[in-house]
């Protein structure tokens, strides 16, 4: 090969290694031979996608010769009855991954910085590191966002932060009140991220959305995504809401036709359909009991979780346990790559895979 593409390349570019996603079920099968896996290593939902949700993709595709409508004009009438905010407020996204992307892309320079916390979201690096920005990365508190030294790292060359309530991979979060206070610190030059894609499984009294805050927080991004409590993870649908004058920042580079006909279809039948979204919050909140009643007769602590997944401290590296469960037929996250490498994330599935995933702990607990 005559050129080192490699070379090429823009340094932050150079620097990173591609998302690593759990394998399917269908690979890892094959791969071990085993049968009758279950997979709760992606936080999906053990549901299955909506019916509803189904049946409005299915009927899209009549039209799949034509281009998606790119402003997505119905969906987000839908979201701003829902939610109580307008249409000029929302950017659609490939996921919600594709918003965050879009955010630092609009707001960060090489050189400027970005402060996320340790252990949230492996995106929020590649972002930033992607641009050419500085990370700033401040230490946890119990797992989760110590929000004064957020505050406290904030700089003249800060551009954007990036917070996740709750939290993935810990599963922690902060109250409606801490983020008021915090909002209240940071200069309305900064852009503040509160990503929320677990939020509609939380049911703790103290928290609350940032969507509530949006009108009084001018640098306020909140991000939302279809593919956990609402099941369309395969369809690829997010959204962030903002002030309009970031919204329209964010829409002149976003891709027009970056959402496809049957994500726009399925995304705007499932918000109409509250028993799934009941269902989906149900299953989670007695599973998170059935497994923490399982793992503390297991003698294994965890971080308390308030997404739909439980991160179980294996007191060990948990490569040898993770290897052992895909054995038995149980995949799950190792979090090695955010320095947890004693801990296995685990989704919450439906009853008798949560049995199972138990059962297969216990199992190799005692090899």
């Amino acid at each position: 090969m005559a050129s080192d593409f490699y070379a090429l390349a823009t340094p932050g570019i150079q620097g990173l290694h591609p998302y690593q996603p759990g394998k399917p079920v269908e690979e890892l099968e094959r791969e071990l031979g085993i049968t009758n896996s279950i997979k709760l290593a992606s936080n999906e939902n053990p549901l299955g996608p909506s019916q509803q949700a189904m049946d409005a993709a299915a009927a899209s595709l009549n039209d799949a010769c034509r281009y998606p409508d790119a402003s997505g004009f119905r969906l987000k009438q839908v979201l701003s009855e829902r939610y109580g905010f307008t249409p000029e407020t929302i950017t659609l996204g490939n996921g919600s991954n594709d918003v965050l992307d879009l955010i630092g892309r609009t707001f960060v320079l090489p050189g400027d910085e970005v402060i996320y916390s340790e252990f949230s979201f492996v995106v929020y690096m590649l972002v930033a590191q992607s641009l050419g920005a500085k990370a700033v990365v401040t230490p946890a508190l119990n797992w989760g966002h110590d929000l004064d030294a957020m505050a406290a790292a904030v700089t003249d060359k800060t551009r954007v932060i990036y917070l996740a309530n709750p939290n993935n991979p810990t599963g922690t979060y902060f109250s409606a009140e801490a983020l008021r206070a915090f909002m209240a610190k940071v200069p309305e030059s900064v852009v503040v991220v509160l990503d929320e894609a677990y939020a509609e499984y939380v049911t703790e009294a103290d928290y609350g959305s940032g969507l509530k805050l949006l009108g009084e927080f001018a640098n306020l991004i909140v991000t939302r995504t279809f593919s956990k409590a609402y099941g369309l993870a395969a369809l690829r649908m997010g959204y962030a809401v903002a002030n309009a004058q970031i919204t329209d920042l964010l829409n002149r580079i976003r891709q027009p036709f970056n959402v496809n006909v049957p994500a726009l279809a399925a995304a705007t039948a499932v918000l109409d359909d509250s028993a799934y979204l009941l269902r989906s919050v149900s299953n989670n909140t007695a599973g998170m009991a059935q497994l923490e009643q399982g793992f503390a007769k297991l003698g294994l602590n965890w971080i308390p979780s308030v997404g739909n997944f439980i991160t179980i401290d294996c007191g060990q590296n948990a490569t040898s346990l993770y290897d052992a469960l895909l054995l038995e037929g149980v995949i799950v996250r190792p979090v090695a790559n955010y320095r947890m490498p004693n801990h296995l994330r685990v989704t919450i599935g439906l009853p008798d895979e949560n049995s199972r995933c138990l059962e297969a702990f216990a199992k190799v607990l005692k090899k």
